[in-house]
This record gives C-alpha cells, structure tokens and sequence, in this order.
C-alpha cells in the first residue's frame, strides 16, 4: 500500500467511527444545536462566540468519546469558537 493509501485508510477508519462518536453526545449535540437554532431565528444574530459554552460542551464529550485525552486525563486539542464550523 502506498504512503498515501495508508493515511486514506486511516483516516477512512476515523470518519466510519464519527456517527458513533457523535451519538453518544447527544445531549450536547441538542443543546448546541438549539442554540444556533435560536440565534439564527427571524429576529436573532448569529456572532462568534455566541454558543461557545454548548460549543466546548460538544467538543469535550467528543473528545472524550474518541478517546483523545492526555496522561492526566485532560482532553486534548485547542479551545475553539464558534467560526471553526464556518
């Protein structure tokens, strides 16, 4: 297998394990989503930063449903904002 198949079949891997993830955030995929849902409604305003509480929410029980923690047990990556899904 070539160098650019291998990284294909890992990363192919990780995106058939994405919905399971994701399912087992389902509370904070709703939260998230309803707010967004809110904010994009007639009337509100969408701003960066706006849903960052239900955002890192999400983004901690995916982490932790991946597995993605250090030593310590703290998850890892970086703090991100709402604009990273645009």
């Amino acid at each position: 297998m070539s160098v650019n198949g291998a990284v294909w079949g890992r990363v192919r891997s990780r995106f058939r394990a994405f919905p399971e993830h994701l399912a087992a955030c389902g509370a904070e995929a709703s939260a998230y989503g309803k707010c967004v849902q809110a904010s994009t409604a007639p009337g509100g305003r969408l701003s960066k930063d706006l849903c960052v509480r239900e955002f890192e929410a999400l983004r901690s029980c995916f982490a932790a449903a991946v597995g993605q923690e250090d030593h310590d047990g703290r998850l890892l990556g970086r703090a991100v904002g709402v604009e990273a899904l645009s």
